[in-house]
């Protein structure tokens, strides 16, 4: 938690991935990048493509991850289904028999705010889609992480894992109610947490791990649960039904929203670092005490405060390890 402080960068909320991928070298390189068919994955897609990396684009429908891609140079399409082990089992071991180092992966692959939802293995859906898929995927490619000898992990998170810490006693809620937003909020922290501990097992190896907010971007489907009126009401959306863009409030373009991922991806100025939570392709600080401290279910820590921050539940390295257990536990490995 001590390195949890702002550089700073230099760069800000308006900053787009292309201005942050200038100047970037990336030729030989390989990145994987879930969800790079829609919303910003797609300019991150976009972004690594055009410094020169190959990237490898999972996805579970084909035809229209490569109707998304069309156009982008040095991109291939793989099926991979998140909650699927066996898909992401396949998946990996495909790409760790093609010998090839994997320089990035970015886990930007998720789903927010669902009604209630298992998986076939009776896994609450957006914990199982947002975190223990990209988990596996983490675990399997890890001999090629290793082999880049200078790989990142970049895990797309959420100011939204304010809106809760992970409940390691019912993280499923088999004895608990849910609600759209506390289940997005828990696998959010999960991103958080994973980002910790993949960075604690692999900085001996040259493995660094980040996790990030892209802030609120509006119009890429991800918003497809929340009523129109409460978009509204929030103010990302006009009456008209058109994203409002102000990145003073962290409304951005999806140019704009894929620049942390780029970031965290590609820059210099974070070598030598690891398991940190970003925004505004910046570190983020820890969330003002006040806030941290409001119960779960208090509107302040919901609505009271759009500030930049990281809540400490969410960088807390004993979570971490305790979450990578049980997500071995939940996977069957241990």
């Amino acid at each position: 938690m001590s390195l949890q402080h702002p550089i700073p960068s230099g760069f800000g909320a308006a900053t787009t991935a292309a201005e942050i991928i200038a100047g970037i070298d990336l030729s030989g390189r390989t990145a994987i990048v879930t969800g790079g068919y829609s919303g910003i994955g797609v300019e991150t897609v976009r972004a690594l493509a055009d410094a020169g990396a190959e990237v490898i684009v999972p996805a579970r429908n084909i035809a229209k991850a490569e109707a998304a891609l069309e156009g982008i140079a040095g991109v291939t399409v793989e099926l991979m289904d998140l909650v699927d082990q066996a898909s992401i089992d396949a998946f990996a071991e495909r790409f760790l028999a093609s010998g090839r180092p994997l320089s990035i992966l970015v886990n930007s692959a998720g789903i927010m705010a669902t009604p209630f939802e298992r998986d076939s293995r009776g896994y609450e859906i957006q914990f199982a889609t947002n975190h223990l898929g990209h988990f596996q995927l983490v675990s399997r490619l890890w001999p090629a992480l290793i082999a880049a000898k200078g790989a990142r992990i970049v895990s797309v998170s959420s100011w939204g894992h304010r809106h809760s810490p992970i409940i390691f006693d019912d993280p499923n809620y088999e004895r608990r109610d849910y609600t759209p937003w506390l289940g997005y909020g828990q696998s959010k922290t999960a991103n958080i947490l994973l980002a910790v501990a993949a960075d604690a097992r692999g900085k001996e190896f040259g493995i660094r791990a980040f996790s990030l907010h892209p802030g609120a971007i509006a119009g890429t489907g991800l918003e497809k649960h929340i009523r129109k009126e409460d978009l509204i009401a929030a103010g990302i959306i006009d009456a008209d039904g058109k994203p409002i863009i102000d990145p003073a409030k962290n409304q951005k373009t999806v140019e704009q929203g894929a620049a942390t991922s780029i970031w965290c991806a590609v820059s210099p100025q974070l070598d030598g670092m690891g398991g940190l939570y970003c925004e505004n392709c910046d570190v983020a600080p820890l969330v003002d005490g006040a806030i941290a401290a409001a119960p779960a279910g208090d509107g302040t820590r919901k609505f009271a405060s759009r500030a930049l921050g990281v809540m400490p539940y969410a960088v807390d390295a004993d979570a971490a390890e305790r979450l990578w257990v049980l997500s071995e536990e939940l996977l069957g490995w241990r």
